[in-house]
């Protein structure tokens, strides 16, 4: 039988990886099993903090959801890593408000 998708929403690397380990890694099938490795090796953010991460990006920041999910997930270092997720915006945003984005996100950081 074939499924019905209810509802599309964008997650972030943390969040599938999450999603995935509370399904347990002997109940995933190989794309699965493929999908958490990945999500394992470049989840930036530890997954108990990246609701904290999103919601503030939204809401203090304004940014859009689309774009601080993928902020999240790509965690920038520099202006301009940052200006790319930014960029298709229709609004020119100051070099303060980047550099205050920035140290935000150093704050939550996964240590390398």
């Amino acid at each position: 039988m074939a499924r019905k998708a209810l509802k599309e929403r964008t997650i972030t690397i943390p969040q599938v990886k999450e999603a995935l380990e509370t399904i347990g890694e002997e109940r995933l099938d190989q794309f699965q099993r493929r999908s958490l490795d990945y999500a394992t090796k470049f989840a930036k953010v530890d997954s108990d903090k990246v609701d904290t991460v999103l919601k503030e990006l939204v809401e203090t920041f304004e940014v859009e959801e689309g774009e601080a999910v993928q902020i999240i997930n790509a965690m920038p270092k520099s202006i301009q890593e940052l200006r790319v997720f930014l960029a298709g915006g229709r609004k020119i945003i100051e070099s303060s408000k980047l550099e205050k984005i920035l140290l935000f996100l150093n704050k939550y950081r996964k240590k390398e």
